[in-house]
Protein backbone atom coordinates (compact mmCIF):
# COMPACT_ATOMS: atom_id res chain seq x y z
CA UNK A 1 0.00 0.00 0.00
CA UNK A 2 1.24 3.28 -1.09
CA UNK A 3 0.85 7.12 0.14
CA UNK A 4 -1.05 7.93 -2.05
CA UNK A 5 -3.50 5.22 -1.15
CA UNK A 6 -3.12 5.73 2.69
CA UNK A 7 -3.72 9.15 2.59
CA UNK A 8 -6.90 8.76 0.87
CA UNK A 9 -8.70 6.33 3.94
CA UNK A 10 -9.76 8.31 6.98
CA UNK A 11 -8.14 8.61 10.31
CA UNK A 12 -10.41 5.97 11.84
CA UNK A 13 -9.43 3.51 9.40
CA UNK A 14 -5.38 4.11 9.79
CA UNK A 15 -6.08 3.91 13.45
CA UNK A 16 -7.25 0.23 12.55
CA UNK A 17 -5.02 -0.85 10.10
CA UNK A 18 -2.26 0.34 12.37
CA UNK A 19 -3.71 -1.66 14.81
CA UNK A 20 -3.76 -4.54 12.97
CA UNK A 21 -0.12 -4.03 11.58
CA UNK A 22 1.20 -4.23 15.34
CA UNK A 23 -0.76 -7.33 15.84
CA UNK A 24 0.82 -8.76 12.42
CA UNK A 25 4.24 -7.73 13.60
CA UNK A 26 4.00 -9.35 16.79
CA UNK A 27 3.04 -12.31 15.45
CA UNK A 28 6.05 -12.51 12.71
CA UNK A 29 8.42 -11.53 15.34
CA UNK A 30 7.12 -14.67 17.45
CA UNK A 31 7.13 -16.77 14.56
CA UNK A 32 10.83 -15.65 14.25
CA UNK A 33 11.67 -16.49 17.60
CA UNK A 34 10.16 -20.00 17.21
CA UNK A 35 12.15 -20.40 14.23
CA UNK A 36 8.93 -21.06 11.60
CA UNK A 37 9.36 -17.70 9.75
CA UNK A 38 10.53 -18.05 6.49
CA UNK A 39 10.32 -14.83 5.13
CA UNK A 40 11.97 -12.32 7.31
CA UNK A 41 11.49 -10.25 4.93
CA UNK A 42 7.72 -9.40 6.08
CA UNK A 43 8.90 -7.80 9.22
CA UNK A 44 10.83 -5.09 7.25
CA UNK A 45 7.55 -4.17 5.02
CA UNK A 46 5.06 -4.72 8.15
CA UNK A 47 7.34 -2.13 10.14
CA UNK A 48 7.76 0.09 7.10
CA UNK A 49 3.71 0.13 6.48
CA UNK A 50 3.59 1.23 10.13
CA UNK A 51 5.67 3.71 9.32
CA UNK A 52 3.85 5.15 6.88
CA UNK A 53 0.21 4.83 8.66
CA UNK A 54 2.12 7.09 11.68
CA UNK A 55 3.64 10.11 9.50
CA UNK A 56 0.31 10.13 8.00
CA UNK A 57 -1.62 10.31 11.02
CA UNK A 58 0.80 12.85 12.42
CA UNK A 59 0.67 15.36 9.14
CA UNK A 60 -2.98 15.62 9.71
Amino acid sequence: MGANEIREMSTEDLVVKCKELKEELFNLKFQLSLGQLTNTAQIKKVRREIARIKTILNER
